[in-house]
């Protein structure tokens, strides 16, 4: 019997509580406002965006035998995840992300506490999972564990196998940026790219010059964030696309960079062309705007079909 494909992601779980105002934000003050507590961490909102999808997905991380670690992982397994890989950490606290976001919708501040998965995940954990990690046909993974982790990833990691990085932060890129060409795709932001090709991006020739640059490093593929103005692809082959859709009214802008990312990674795992995967890929970001949560409930193949059809330029 042929073994069916699954994704395996490896990084972040949190427990996120964001703050939604209700009126333009005064620093230094009590603001009124919406506040909610949802799963997060970059890597498990991959995933769950991945499972709504339809696809097999195994979530390799580090939760506390909190309340929030009893939280994410009920999450994970109502979103279709698969968990039973994830390691509970005693006396730990589970990681947290906390948002803030304006009246329009947009983060003003993010604060992430994630010293269990830097700290107090055993150096064994991810050896143990060697077989699931190497039988996986696409790797996804953040840098918010750390370098000595997501270098031991890497080693476990076969040779060609598809492993995917999504830099997270200007911070986190930095990490990323010495053995950015280890991966096979990234999934950087303008500002993202710049650190990891080591040069300040100001304008669209620079941009393609950095790509050029990480490209150089042994990176096989490329997909640049770039808002409003869509998605810049670049590859080994020479390859270079742009593509955007036409923009959607944004209700929440978190979440948006995690769709592409599922979005785009499943499309890489049922081998689609660059074009189909760029479409999928910013239709799901679409997806995650529209919706008041970080992951929109109704994630779907026919949701991004029907997005592709009224946002296609």
């Amino acid at each position: 019997m042929d073994k069916q494909p699954y994704i395996v992601g490896v990084g972040a779980a949190n427990a996120d509580l964001n703050g939604a105002s209700l009126a333009p934000i005064h620093l230094r003050d009590s603001n009124p406002g919406h506040i909610s507590l949802s799963a997060g961490g970059v890597t498990r909102n991959v995933c769950e965006n991945l499972a709504r999808l339809g696809a097999d997905v195994k979530l390799l991380s580090c939760v506390g035998d909190d309340t929030f670690g009893a939280f994410i992982r009920r999450s994970c397994e109502d979103a279709g995840i698969d968990a039973s890989h994830l390691y509970a950490a005693r006396g730990a606290s589970s990681s947290m992300y906390l948002s803030i976001l304006d009246a329009d919708g947009d983060m003003l501040v993010g604060m992430s506490d994630m010293r269990i998965v830097q700290q107090d995940m055993p150096e064994d954990y991810l050896p143990s999972k060697k077989a699931l990690i190497q039988g996986a046909d696409v790797v996804t993974c953040d840098p918010c564990m750390g370098e000595k982790t997501l270098l031991q990833l890497l080693d476990l990691c076969t040779p060609g196998q598809i492993i995917c990085v999504d830099p997270v932060s200007c911070a986190y890129a930095r990490v990323v940026a010495p053995f950015i060409g280890r991966f096979h795709t990234a999934k950087p932001n303008r500002m993202e790219l710049g650190i990891l090709a080591g040069m300040e991006i100001q304008s669209d020739s620079d941009l393609e010059r950095a790509g050029e640059a990480v490209l150089n490093k042994g990176l096989r593929r490329l997909f640049v964030s770039l808002g409003a103005e869509g998605c810049l692809y670049m590859d080994d082959t020479g390859t270079v696309l742009r593509r955007k859709l036409r923009p959607a009214k944004m209700v929440n802008a978190s979440g948006a960079g995690d769709s592409f990312a599922a979005a785009m990674l499943y499309a890489t795992l049922h081998g689609f062309d660059v074009k189909k995967t760029l479409d999928y890929a910013m239709a799901a970001g679409i997806a995650a705007v529209s919706h008041e949560r970080t992951i929109n409930p109704n994630m779907s193949t026919a949701l991004l079909e029907e997005i592709l059809l009224a946002h296609r330029i």
